[in-house]
């Protein structure tokens, strides 16, 4: 057996062969080689990532390879690694390094497969076995899948009790404090006390509340745009050199979308970051039987890595990356959804803005907006919404230092601050925002970067309701688990913290629960105009506060939803703002939905289904080649 140098596995007789029999070129070799630069990467993954790709398939290099160094070819899914073998406390150095224990000899000595034999796997090999080792040679997605199932079990108890283990109190499946609940009953007695037993001064000191909180809700969002606007737009950071670009994995967690997969799969084709340091993982649903079937028949599981997350509760998107991150390679992570598709240099952006940040800095959140926001009604206002919340809002709250609840997807982590912070909560069906939080709460940050990853638009107004849904509640959750200790919060993260906290996060539920009644109130007044009706309930002084918040605010905000497209020069859009309070009505509406699955089904994760638009449908046909 005759092993190279660390990452040398086409420099040495197995290239030469390769080349020999006319599998790969000259020229390919050498690419793939310079690829890897030394470095602890598998070079026949930069070898099939090059354009154009070799002749030959990853098993045919495998097998050459133990054929020439004389080893055993791993063939994992025949023989799968034995149980007996291998430990838990090691996968961190199996999955970063390809290395899974396989079986063990009769004379003792433990066989690792590996994707690239050399000799800095064997003395790697030789150390966690702590004895004797030999190598075998294995393809990357069979030895990672048999990683996967050899450590499910423990998996699954990772992804839904790591949180809960290291910080419950920050977990929304652990249960509430018991001071919590009855204090929102006392606090809704009380309320209904002083309506019977100060009929005079009750409904004015409501209606004054009312009013300074839809005047505090205002300037909070004014104040976000003016500190968005001022914010000079940062230059992006110079890209980092090929030789330092950070092994990246990319967390992709499907759910019943098997027609959705020959558009993802161009998407993440079209990522400009370097194959050999990519690490992509399809993470689905071990009972999702159509999804599997047709990410087989697209060939996904040999160009990327499916992870079959094992059916238990709870069964949500955050609960599935818990079980998919132990087998991450990468110091970097980023989530997509099935839809997204980010712009091709954005992993690169994203290297980069963490590599010059401040280590505090773990996150940066990429911007999300919509490819087809000009379907119907719907979507417009959506993308209006969206252009509010990633353009101007969440920038604004970067810029004041206050918390930054994380959208649903493209958000890049630095791998370590991830772990340290146990991950996502499997239990809140909103997660990344609630991971904004808890990351801000730990005295880290997060950082915006100038990318965009385009999603499709929910264009049915059910499906619109059921995705709304189960965002306010992921909201509520969030809200409620931050204040299970608001003086603690209000330590950790101070009174700007604890400001944002209360008026971004709980403010925005509340603003959509309230707003029925107050257009209510306000439809009562009118109506009852000059009859004197709803005087007690308006007194001048709150009349007048009131009036002003009406007036002021909703020209505020209809201003803003009209100028929010301007950054992308969408200027299409901004007409459409005049309907925006028909939009409000039907968040109120997925708010009080998301309230009532709150209390009876916590942690139900509603699916969003994807595909349904005419922009989706004309890409499909497109690559299908249907005129």
């Amino acid at each position: 057996m005759t092993l190279t140098a660390r990452g040398g596995l086409l420099a040495g007789p197995v290239g030469d062969c390769l080349v020999a029999r006319g599998l790969i070129t000259a020229g390919q070799r050498e690419a793939a080689i310079d690829a890897v630069g030394g470095r602890d990467l598998d070079p026949v993954e930069a070898l099939m990532g090059l354009r154009p790709p070799p002749v030959c398939d990853r098993i045919t290099i495998a097998r050459i390879a133990a054929a020439v160094l004389d080893l055993e070819f791993a063939d994992l899914d025949q023989r799968p690694p034995d149980p007996a073998v291998g430990t838990i406390d090691h996968l961190d150095r199996y999955r970063r390094h390809l290395l899974a224990p396989w079986h063990q000899r009769d004379d003792g000595t433990l066989v690792f497969a590996c994707t690239a034999p050399d000799r800095f796997h064997l003395a790697l090999a030789e150390t966690l076995a702590g004895g004797p080792a030999d190598l075998a040679v294995a393809t990357r997605p069979v030895l990672n899948r048999a990683l996967a199932t050899r450590f499910s079990e423990t998996l699954d108890d990772i992804a839904r009790n790591r949180l809960i283990r290291m910080a419950p109190e920050k977990s929304s499946g652990h249960p509430a404090p018991f001071w919590q609940v009855p204090s929102l009953a006392m606090t809704a007695v009380a309320i209904a006390a002083g309506f019977v037993f100060l009929p005079g001064a009750a409904p004015w000191l409501a209606s004054g509340a009312l009013a300074l909180f839809y005047l505090a809700n205002l300037v909070l969002r004014l104040a976000l745009v003016v500190a968005s606007l001022r914010a000079e737009r940062a230059a992006s950071p110079p890209p980092l050199p090929e030789a330092v670009l950070p092994l990246y994995s990319v967390l992709v967690p499907l759910y019943q979308e098997p027609e959705i997969l020959p558009l993802l799969r161009d998407a993440l084709d079209r990522l400009d970051y370097p194959r050999a340091l990519l690490d992509v993982k399809l993470v689905l649903e071990a009972d999702d039987a159509p999804t599997i079937a047709a990410a087989r028949a697209l060939g996904l599981d040999d160009c990327f890595d499916l992870v079959l997350v094992p059916p238990s509760q709870p069964r949500t998107k955050p609960k599935a990356c818990n079980y998919a991150l132990p087998l991450a390679r990468g110091d970097f992570v980023v989530i997509y959804d099935a839809e997204d598709r980010p712009e091709s240099d954005q992993l690169r952006k994203a290297a980069a803005a963490l590599a010059h940040a401040p280590g505090h800095v773990v996150c940066v959140q990429a911007r999300l907006n919509f490819d087809n926001a000009e379907e119907n009604w719907l979507t417009r206002m959506f993308a209006l919404d969206y252009a509010l919340w990633f353009d101007y809002l969440l920038p604004g709250l970067d810029r004041l230092g206050m918390p930054v609840p994380l959208g649903g997807t493209s958000n890049h982590f630095r791998r370590a601050a991830l772990d340290a912070a146990g991950a996502w909560d499997p239990y809140n069906v909103t997660e990344d925002a609630d991971l904004g939080l808890r990351l801000h709460a730990l005295g880290q940050r997060v950082g915006i970067i100038d990318s965009t990853t385009f999603e499709e638009a929910t264009c049915t107004p059910m499906n619109w309701l059921r995705q709304r849904s189960r965002w306010m509640k992921g909201y509520m959750q969030t809200f409620a688990v931050q204040m299970r200790d608001p003086f603690g919060l209000w330590r950790t993260v101070g009174a700007l913290g604890f400001l944002g906290v209360v008026a971004f996060v709980g403010g925005t539920v509340a603003s959509s629960l309230l707003n029925p009644v107050v257009w209510l109130l306000f439809a009562l007044w009118i109506a009852s105009a000059g009859s004197g009706f709803l005087d007690l309930l308006f007194p001048a002084p709150v009349k007048i506060m009131g009036m002003a918040s009406w007036i002021i605010g909703n020209f505020t905000l209809l201003y803003l939803a009209m100028i929010a497209p301007f950054r992308r020069r969408w200027f299409g859009l901004s007409p459409w703002a005049v309907t925006v309070s028909l939009y409000w009505g039907m968040v109120s509406v997925a708010t009080y939905r998301a309230l009532w699955q709150w209390i009876r089904r916590p942690f139900h994760w509603e699916k969003t289904r994807h595909g349904l638009s005419r922009h989706v449908r004309m890409a499909l046909d497109r690559r299908h080649g249907v005129a």
